[in-house]
């Protein structure tokens, strides 16, 4: 089990640090809901949380059978909901994979990508895009 401890720190910041690491992040509220937009804010975490689980993912299955991952990147457009109650409605992630890939071993890193528990653990309630290049 991993802990989190969170602080609200004033001004719509927070502080969040990881017990097993020490590693801390600060948040802060967007632009668009009264924030002054200085740091992540708690959406752009999630939006952040699900490039870098997909790129995790494919980085354990390229290690285990000896492949270069180098210089793969994802990017990824959060889409809040202009209807009803503040959520993320969109997230588009397009993930960039090393040319020197075959078809065979970008087949498998996208099937495997797909499946990262980010992605399972938000997929219906948000919509998640995955464009590859």
């Amino acid at each position: 089990m991993t802990h989190i401890t969170c602080t609200y720190t004033g001004d719509l910041h927070c502080e969040a640090t990881h017990s097993g690491s020490g590693a801390t992040l600060s948040t802060d509220a967007p632009l668009d809901n009264e924030g002054r937009g200085e740091a992540f804010s708690p959406t752009d975490l999630l939006a952040t949380s699900l490039g870098t689980c997909m790129l995790t993912i494919m980085g354990i299955t390229a290690r285990s059978r000896g492949w270069s991952l180098e210089g793969a990147s994802a990017s990824v457009d959060k889409v809040m909901s202009s209807e009803g109650p503040r959520r993320i409605d969109t997230l588009r992630v397009t993930l960039h994979l090393p040319e020197q890939l075959d078809h065979d071993q970008r087949a498998l890193l996208q099937r495997v990508a797909e499946q990262c528990p980010v992605k399972r653990s938000i997929v219906p309630l948000i919509n998640a895009e995955i464009h590859w290049t």
